[in-house]
């Protein structure tokens, strides 16, 4: 079967005009990270506003022994625009069909794996069950299949939702702006869209069939959901998949054009990593620390301070709770990542491995005894956010 040029837009795709693709990936292909040396840092750590050179810097190896220096400075940052406050939520997954061959996801519309869609009736269970753990953020995932999980499906959760939390995320199948106005008006705040790799011949090699394998069309999502008049997007790359350094680059570089082109919109970072999955074979994957990946983090927070980072429950415990208060401003808590769960069994199998599987009042206790404030609420208005709130 011939495959699909992944720069080719399907029909029924949006195409918006911006020079944001051409700038990232200008900046990527340009990008090489053995050229910075140690003064390059240390100019960088000297700077109140860092410029993409300087962020480039401290992505590079010449920034591995100066990780303390940068942790104290994204801590001093991070307390200045985030006080003590770390923002928990959880992920609902409400359907793990999926319409996309993608190698390195349990997800695979080729893996053999239980596939499982709540009906509305468990959706509401779900989301009252959640609520009585005290959060007031929810992330509701599906897989990414249109067919399985269309937008009125989708906005009915978020309908739903809406009943018990004061803040919606989605993360789901990429969207036109229409869509994405349509779901901000059934009650969704902000959209997760992961690039996964900007390396286009990797992203061609990982992506074998389906509508995620059109590489532009995902990469504008951001902007068409800006355009649909949510208040904020989320970026990242799966560290891992490709060149860690160079995605890490690339997925800030497009946070940063993407900021100054919608100076209003919040910014958010998500960091995850590959963690072994269902139907999971071994494949050539560039392998990425502890230590490299707090380096991103940091990173990220002094080339753009005002940006939330979460960190993911992909990650251990001991070092999610590192990271918070220095770079990490948002966690996820009681977290299941298979269809359901919170409540009756799990109707579908699970994307990946969680490596914590702490409570809600767990990661709570924790955040007290670091001398934080887990937050529960932020309030949102058309104007964006004006206040926090608990519990």
């Amino acid at each position: 079967m011939m495959k699909t040029n992944p720069m080719t837009y399907l029909a029924n795709m949006e195409q918006i005009e911006s020079d944001v693709f051409e700038k990232v990936l200008s900046r990527v292909s340009s990008y090489d990270y053995t050229q910075y040396k140690d003064c390059d840092v240390k100019c960088a750590l000297l700077k109140d506003t860092l410029n993409p050179d300087d962020f480039a810097a401290l992505l590079s190896p010449a920034a591995k022994p100066y990780l303390e220096e940068m942790a104290q400075k994204s801590k001093a940052l991070t307390h200045k625009h985030f006080g003590n406050s770390i923002q928990l939520f959880t992920p609902l997954y409400i359907s793990n069909y999926c319409e996309n061959n993608c190698i390195y996801c349990g997800f695979n519309c080729k893996n053999k794996i239980k596939r499982g869609k709540l009906s509305l009736e468990e959706i509401n269970t779900e989301l009252k069950t959640i609520s009585e753990t005290g959060l007031k953020e929810i992330l509701i995932l599906t897989g990414e299949s249109r067919q399985k999980s269309d937008i009125q499906y989708i906005g009915e959760a978020i309908k739903l939702a809406k009943t018990y939390f004061s803040t919606i995320g989605i993360e789901i199948y990429p969207l036109n702006s229409e869509e994405y106005s349509y779901l901000n008006n059934c009650g969704a705040d902000f959209v997760s869209v992961y690039q996964e790799t900007y390396n286009l011949v990797k992203y061609e090699s990982v992506h074998l069939s389906g509508p995620k394998r059109v590489f532009p069309y995902r990469f504008h999502a951001q902007e068409r959901a800006l355009m649909g008049h949510m208040y904020g997007v989320s970026f990242g790359a799966l560290l891992g998949l490709d060149d860690f350094r160079k995605d890490a680059f690339a997925t800030g570089m497009h946070a940063y054009f993407v900021q100054r082109k919608y100076p209003s919109a919040e910014i958010s970072f998500s960091l995850p990593r590959i963690r072994p999955y269902i139907n999971h074979e071994e494949k050539e994957i560039n392998d990425v620390d502890e230590g490299a990946l707090f380096q991103v983090m940091l990173a990220y927070r002094l080339f753009m301070p005002y940006a939330s980072i979460t960190i993911s429950t992909r990650e251990k415990a001991h070092f999610r709770d590192h990271t918070l208060g220095v770079c990490a401003t948002k966690m996820s808590a009681g977290v299941v990542v298979g269809v359901g769960g919170h409540v009756a069994e799990i109707k579908g199998d699970e994307q990946f491995e969680i490596s914590d599987p702490r409570s809600v009042a767990e990661i709570h206790s924790m955040i007290l005894q670091k001398g934080l404030q887990p937050v529960y609420t932020n309030h949102i208005t058309s104007k964006g956010l004006v206040g926090w709130g608990v519990w």
